[in-house]
């Protein structure tokens, strides 16, 4: 994303995929939040779609390591069946809380400006409400890779790996990050998704990210489905706020 106009913020992990490959100092605090973020699928007759407020709270611990814990406190999940077999459309809701995830996040400092890498490493817990839990503990592994491609123009490449139950769901993502001004940011991005049973698609889209203020960023953006198995849409409108010194 865009520059941060406070020199100690390093950015916001939201919005799209993947985060800003660079730490926290320590004992900084980042909270980001979404407003929600909502998705919307299409599968076999069966309309659904989720509204969850995820948040992520960052912790800079010191050197390049900084701690991270995120979940959402409301989903709602809304599901629709086009018809049964009276010719009726049957509809059914509900709502409660995800699961808890824990993140540590390794991001190394380099004397390169137009390089910058970093990875990131978690477990979420199945402690949600009923409809909302994984059914086993899901452990993920993700590589962001940033290139400064000349002064506006950042690119970006996301490799995400998620094993659950003996399975692994993969993410391939490439972005484009272009800076209007030194706090409005555009980006477009695309990514190849694979999960295990239900196969593969890619979703494409767009969005931006505003510093309103050195310590705040809003941001909202949009993917949708261009080919396979993958959300039909997905959306993000959110609120970043630094904590640092």
């Amino acid at each position: 994303m865009a520059a941060p106009a406070l020199a100690d913020n390093p950015g916001y992990d939201r919005p799209g995929y993947g985060f800003t490959p660079v730490v926290l100092g320590a004992g900084d605090v980042t909270i980001e939040q979404g407003f929600p973020d909502w998705s919307r699928d299409h599968q076999d007759g069966v309309s659904s779609s989720m509204y969850s407020t995820d948040s992520l709270v960052r912790l800079g611990v010191g050197g390049p390591f900084e701690l991270q814990l995120g979940g959402s406190a409301y989903d709602y999940l809304y599901s629709s069946l086009s018809r049964d077999q009276t010719g009726l459309g049957i509809n059914d809701s509900s709502h409660g809380h995800g699961d808890t995830n824990f993140a540590a996040k390794f991001a190394p400092p380099t004397s390169n400006k137009i390089f910058s890498w970093g990875l990131l490493a978690s477990v979420e817990f199945t402690n949600g409400s009923k409809n909302f839990r994984n059914d086993q503990n899901q452990y993920l592994l993700g590589a962001q890779f940033n290139l400064q491609a000349d002064e506006r123009n950042s690119l970006g490449a996301y490799l995400q790996d998620v094993r659950a139950g003996g399975k692994d769901s993969t993410t391939v993502a490439l972005s484009d990050n272009y800076s209007v001004s030194k706090n409005f940011t555009l980006y477009a991005e695309t990514a190849f998704l694979h999960m295990p049973d239900q196969g593969s698609g890619t979703v494409t889209g767009a969005g931006l990210a505003w510093l309103v203020s050195p310590r705040v960023q809003i941001d909202a953006g949009f993917d949708h489905r261009v080919s396979g198995n993958a959300p039909e849409w997905q959306t993000n409108l959110g609120v970043s706020i630094y904590l640092g010194r």
